[in-house]
């Protein structure tokens, strides 16, 4: 999942707690990338919890619920997120080519 704003893809993953933040936009969990944390905005057009304020929401099984107070409510229909980056990245199919051909071997898939 490519972050919200600007489209960035998570690159392997290294160990301990990765940089990339989870959000609510639109009833969806979106991915925060962290060049885009370093802006004073980056939590202004994400969802916040209708009984706390905060913006630390988790988005799961129709439900969104509030990891600060523990509020839960139902997700809306998925036909708001007009305006999410997540699909079509230019480049997405040939990294995922290039990927599974150092993890299976370059003979596999072509």
């Amino acid at each position: 999942m490519p972050c919200f704003r600007c489209g960035a893809r998570q690159s392997d993953p290294v160990r301990g707690a990765s940089p990339w933040k989870r959000g609510v936009r639109a009833d969806r969990q979106v991915l925060i990338c962290p060049a885009c944390q370093r802006s004073e905005d980056w939590t202004a057009a994400l969802d916040r919890c209708v009984a706390c304020g905060s913006t630390a929401l988790i988005c799961r099984l129709g439900e969104v619920e509030c990891r600060a107070c523990g509020h839960v409510r139902q997700a809306c229909p998925p036909d708001r997120s007009g305006d999410l980056v997540t699909s079509g990245a230019p480049g997405l199919s040939e990294e995922v080519a290039a990927a599974l051909s150092r993890v299976l071997g370059r003979g596999l898939l072509g």
